[in-house]
């Protein structure tokens, strides 16, 4: 496909928020998910010729990024960073209620207990608002296997927001 910086930048806007939210849920620290966008989004312009259809735009770039966080997240588990970001910055939590507080840090809790797949794919499909056929093209998955992950996930974050131990 060819394409012009300004093509790039009316495709870019359809997705930005979509990318930046994804990537913030995986990478849990603002300035990492900026950055993984950031390369992303390099990436792909560097690479648009390679993109056979405008429509496959979205599955595409969000293919790029989750590769870009995948191998963040191995550098970051391989280097022992642990990374400290409280999940509301000071000030931020003036009124909000305390059980609010509560259930989005035990939601967000739930979440990191999941798998890195099943973090994509609760990620996209929460986040991002794409349906199973559209992440298992970015994952590379059957839509069935995503339908099938995404459940058993819920299922999973349900049982620690219940107080139920899950084993694997």
């Amino acid at each position: 496909m060819k394409c012009d910086a300004k093509a790039f930048s009316k495709l870019y806007e359809q997705v930005y928020q979509d990318l930046y939210r994804y990537e913030l849920c995986l990478m849990r620290d603002p300035h990492e998910a900026e950055d993984a966008v950031s390369a992303a989004v390099l990436s792909a312009y560097e690479h648009i010729h390679k993109l056979r259809k405008e429509e496959a735009f979205k599955s595409w770039i969000f293919t790029i990024l989750s590769n870009i966080c995948k191998k963040r997240l191995k550098q970051v588990a391989k280097e022992g960073i642990q990374q400290t970001e409280d999940f509301f910055p000071e000030g931020q939590v003036e009124g909000i209620h305390e059980e609010d507080v509560g259930l989005a840090m035990d939601v967000r809790n739930a979440f990191f207990i999941l798998s890195e797949e099943e973090q994509m794919i609760v990620g996209l499909s929460v986040f991002g608002g794409y349906n199973s056929t559209e992440i298992g093209k970015i994952l590379s998955l059957k839509p069935g296997t995503v339908r099938v992950k995404r459940s058993r996930a819920l299922e999973k974050m349900q049982c620690v927001l219940d107080g139920r131990i899950f084993y694997e």
